[in-house]
């Protein structure tokens, strides 16, 4: 577990560099991914990458594998800033390896490009687990008082071509107090994303 948050501290820290690194010229250049004039395909991006599992609650101690994709913008405005504002339908889920709680999840991705190789993104929507929502707590797992909760995630990454790119990221689901337990379950980890 302390490798993969190694891993994932070093994926930030080198981001974070790249993204200062960048000279002039990359600035001066379109943005490596501002959208195309026509989407190539209906699936705009897949991603697969690892996570560290609800580190310091009940679940600790465990990975998860996640599988995510992302769908072609329904506009595509030829504006870096206007293209931002059009999010991205994706569909993923986390499946624990321990037999902990999983989900599967939809909702929306925003992608900021700092740098025509380095990004931020934001995702907002819902995510159906498996985890527990009684009213007594199970021992060893959360409480996570109902289904569907509210998932968000945050990434910062870094593309090596114009097709692969890797990421870290971070992601939480919560009940956000709609229901009578909310203990949320917050996952970290780096995926790999392949856009066509």
């Amino acid at each position: 577990m302390s490798r993969l948050l190694t891993c994932l501290a070093l994926c930030l820290c080198v981001s974070a560099g790249l993204a200062f690194d960048a000279d002039a010229a990359d600035l001066a250049n379109p943005l490596a991914y501002a959208p195309p004039v026509v989407a190539r395909s209906l699936i705009s991006e897949i991603r697969s990458g690892v996570f560290a599992h609800a580190l310091g609650t009940h679940e600790d101690g465990s990975v998860d594998i996640n599988g995510e994709i992302l769908f072609s913008k329904p506009i595509l405005p030829a504006d870096p800033l206007m293209a931002f504002l059009v999010p991205r339908l994706h569909l993923g889920t986390t499946i624990n390896t321990a037999g902990d709680t999983g989900q599967f999840y939809a909702g929306f991705t925003w992608t900021y490009d700092i740098t025509p190789k380095v990004f931020i993104e934001g995702s907002v929507g819902a995510g159906f687990h498996t985890g527990e929502t009684g009213r007594f707590r199970v021992p060893d797992r959360l409480s996570l008082g109902c289904s569907p909760l509210i998932r968000g995630t945050g990434s910062v990454g870094y593309r090596f071509s114009e097709n692969w790119s890797i990421m870290a990221t971070v992601e939480h689901i919560s009940n956000a107090n709609l229901c009578h337990a909310n203990q949320g379950l917050t996952n970290y980890g780096v995926r790999v994303g392949y856009t066509f």
